[in-house]
């Protein structure tokens, strides 16, 4: 048996935004805290990622927006615009008026520099990081929690945190359901701005073409380009996750104007994302076992809400948790607290991400009509994103 001494109050399964998040939240509550990162070394594979301002609020509470803000860029705009014409549709001003708002600003940022500003917190905060540690199973015993690791070694905490990602074993315990295909895909890149054509661009820009989009803004401070090319996948529908280059992409894109056909030169040509999410679902909880992140909500990136989420699903953790290392609060009222405060505003975000999609990728009589109804939006128009990033939507501090 484990020496009870030796075992923290939580375990936290997955390295990734909401785990590493998580596990700093739970440490400001005086949690002893270890996370297990199957990986044999932390890191985030990808390109760009776009805050909104219900995560850098969080970030401003956890004392590390400045460090964000010095790795990432502050856009003036977010700008939708026709792939098919060129044509702007419609922009959101995202400066002093924004930010006083919503209490904290947009920000993009790379993400292996936010995944590193959290793993250094995390570090900072003397949290138990270990790689290379696969979870074999999560049971409750006794009142608690018993994680048993590929390795045989057994640790019993008080309960767990499954944030193990899109394809979570842990989720098995709560739901039997699968991924979904959306038969979308995405390319990913960065480049540096310099000679890119794109030395002034100051705004996120999104590039709506039927069955395609592309979006491009800043980076580092504004010395990269970052570059994403989202399109219906012929080879993804027929089940083929991985089928790298650039015969399919060109042609999704033929049809747009040369400004978007030319992105397709930023991008990394010999990996894709198939994009996936899942239905929501009503119960994250078993036992002492609670789901956050893509492992409790996995969702489409339309909104680009993923990250933000994780941090709300955090935050709230954080919070609903408080008592319990005190032993005035319980985990079960903890996990119960977090599930009755998250569950309804993810499925909305799950939802209204789907619906997004749908929305940005139309043709013919729909496109048209999109296109008026975005044109129709004023720039200082907040009436479509308050139930998104206003202050009391999370129900965060």
């Amino acid at each position: 048996m484990p020496d009870a001494a030796q075992n923290p109050d939580v375990v936290v399964v997955g390295g990734g935004m909401a785990g590493l998040a998580a596990a700093l939240g739970l440490s400001r509550n005086g949690g002893r805290v270890t996370l297990l990162e199957q990986a044999p070394e932390f890191g985030e594979v990808g390109a760009g990622l776009q805050l909104a301002p219900n995560a850098t609020r969080l970030l401003k509470e956890w004392g590390l927006l400045d460090e964000a803000l010095e790795r990432g860029f502050q856009p003036k705009h977010l700008v939708f615009r026709d792939a098919i014409t060129g044509e702007e549709l419609t922009r959101q001003e995202l400066g002093d008026a924004y930010i006083e708002r919503y209490g904290a600003p947009y920000l993009v940022i790379h993400r292996s520099d936010l995944h590193g500003i959290l793993l250094r917190a995390c570090e900072r905060a003397g949290i138990d990081l270990r790689t290379g540690s696969h979870v074999a199973s999560v049971e409750t015993i006794d009142g608690g929690a018993r994680v048993t690791l590929s390795s045989g070694e057994v640790i019993e905490p008080g309960a767990v945190i499954g944030a193990d990602g899109l394809k979570s074993s842990l989720r098995a315990q709560v739901s039997d359901d699968e991924p979904v295909g959306s038969a979308y895909v995405a390319y990913r890149g960065t480049v540096d701005r310099a000679g890119s054509g794109h030395e002034n661009l100051e705004d996120v820009v999104v590039f709506f073409g039927p069955d395609c989009h592309l979006v491009q803004y800043p980076l580092r401070g504004g010395a990269l380009l970052n570059t994403v090319a989202v399109f219906k996948s012929k080879s993804f529908e027929s089940g083929i996750e991985q089928s790298p280059g650039r015969e399919e992409l060109e042609e999704a894109y033929a049809d747009c104007i040369p400004e978007v056909r030319s992105a397709i030169d930023n991008l990394w040509h010999g990996i894709r994302w198939p994009m996936y999410d899942r239905s929501p679902i009503p119960n994250w909880v078993n036992g002492r076992l609670l789901l956050i992140g893509d492992a409790a909500h996995p969702m489409l990136q339309y909104l680009a809400q993923g990250a933000c989420q994780a941090l709300e699903d955090a935050a709230v953790l954080e919070q609903a948790s408080a008592g319990v290392f005190d032993g005035s609060g319980s985990w079960d009222d903890a996990f119960a607290q977090v599930q009755e405060v998250r569950t309804g505003r993810t499925a909305r975000v799950q939802a209204t991400a789907r619906q997004w999609g749908e929305s940005w990728h139309v043709d013919g009589i729909a496109r048209t009509l999109r296109n008026l109804l975005f044109k129709s939006k004023r720039a200082d128009d907040y009436g479509y994103t308050d139930w998104l990033w206003g202050k009391d939507a999370a129900a965060t501090r």
